[in-house]
């Protein structure tokens, strides 16, 4: 909007004497005292940059948003400071002339100071007529991160739940001819006992025990594929972490023993309940204290560390065991993907669901032959109360 009544005043700038100067000053003064409380209430970042890219101003959205300092202003060049940015920039601004485009509007992926994506808007500063361009642009940064995550996580849930739908129904069809299978071994072992063929008849059994093992071993999987793919809605009351934590202990306690490893427990205060399924929660915790046990040689120690804060209870389960490779880690949370001989790659999916389906969020940090670190965090009662309501 244009203040018409200032634009007379600098028309005839040259007429006026020191007093209406001064009073000119005082007022553009206030102007742009006014301009920038405005331009710094507003979320998204606003920047002007010359011909030469250099920053000639930002509001404070803006310094947050791309990590600009006070001294940047004025002397630094915009690539300098945010290349992702800039070439985005000064790659696609220009038309075959060289010309700075008319507007520019597209999202871009910043790396500094924080992982955001941000959506760019950019249109040329207009300059008097007859005179050339000036080069110069005024930027709008927004930042479409938060939108942009849960999209994706939109459309990989969508993804796997179609996955998860058809596995579902294949594990089920599968089941029927291992049922058929079970019960024809079954047979072949009664007959061969009544046969008593000799050594031919010990050959067979031991080819019929093998049968039986695999069909065993794949039904097994079947089992705990369905158990991941079809899960239960979680049954919410108020629950014990801590209590429930011991009481998974008490029944793992011969096994710890067996294998000499020792375990500590460490509550930094007062533990609220959160709501939660106690036979899923329960759940989760079998099965990290069951990995942690797996990776540990004889000797080793597991920390579990409970903690809580306004928002969230954690709980961290800390061993000494062979640890995760990057390689590694980056697959351990898809399914049937395991470091374990025996293990059937579904463990740590399920732990990752039933956390998900509490409002809470699981996170792996691990070194190869350190250990690894496995946090649980849980929304305490008053947010999920707010969740819920959403």
């Amino acid at each position: 909007m244009k203040n018409t009544g200032l634009d007379k005043i600098l028309g005839r700038i040259d007429d006026l004497d020191s007093v209406n100067l001064g009073i000119l000053v005082q007022r553009l003064a206030r102007d742009r005292k006014l301009q920038e409380t405005v331009f710094n209430t507003i979320q998204d970042g606003i920047l002007v940059i010359d011909s030469e890219r250099v920053v000639q101003y930002a509001n404070e959205a803006a310094f947050s948003l791309i990590g600009l300092k006070e001294d940047d202003v004025g002397n630094t060049r915009l690539w300098k400071m945010v290349p992702d940015l800039a070439r985005s920039m000064d790659l696609e601004n220009t038309d075959t002339t060289g010309k700075a485009a008319r507007v520019l509007s597209r999202e871009v992926e910043l790396t500094y100071p924080e992982h955001r994506f941000v959506r760019l808007y950019m249109v040329p500063i207009d300059t008097q007529v007859g005179q050339d361009d000036s080069g110069g642009m005024v930027v709008v940064l927004s930042d479409v991160t938060e939108e942009k995550v849960s999209m994706q996580e939109r459309i990989e849930s969508e993804r796997i739940a179609s996955i998860m739908r058809l596995s579902a129904g294949v594990a089920h069809e599968l089941g029927n001819p291992l049922n058929s299978l079970t019960i024809h071994l079954q047979l072949i072992e009664r007959k061969l006992k009544k046969l008593q063929l000799g050594e031919t008849a010990d050959s067979m059994s031991e080819s019929l025990e093998v049968c039986q093992g695999e069909v065993k071993r794949l039904d097994g999987i079947i089992t705990h594929f369905l158990e991941a793919v079809r899960p239960q809605q979680p049954d919410l009351n108020e629950l014990d972490l801590v209590e429930l934590l011991d009481e998974v202990l008490r029944v793992q306690e011969a096994e710890l023993s067996n294998r000499r490893l020792d375990v500590n427990i460490k509550v930094g205060q007062a533990i609220p309940s959160i709501l939660g399924d106690r036979g899923q929660i329960k759940q989760v915790f079998f099965n990290l204290i069951k990995n942690a046990m797996e990776a540990m040689q004889p000797g080793g120690k597991l920390r579990v560390l409970a903690r809580s804060d306004d928002e969230f209870v954690y709980m961290q389960f800390i061993d000494t065991g062979s640890g995760i490779s990057e390689d590694e880690l980056s697959r351990i949370l898809q399914p049937y993907y395991t470091t374990k001989k025996e293990g059937h790659g579904l463990g740590m999916m399920i732990v990752q669901r039933i956390i998900r389906d509490h409002g809470g969020q699981l996170g792996i940090e691990s070194l190869k032959g350190e250990g690894t670190a496995i946090t649980l965090q849980f929304p305490q009662q008053h947010r999920r109360t707010r969740l819920l309501g959403v």
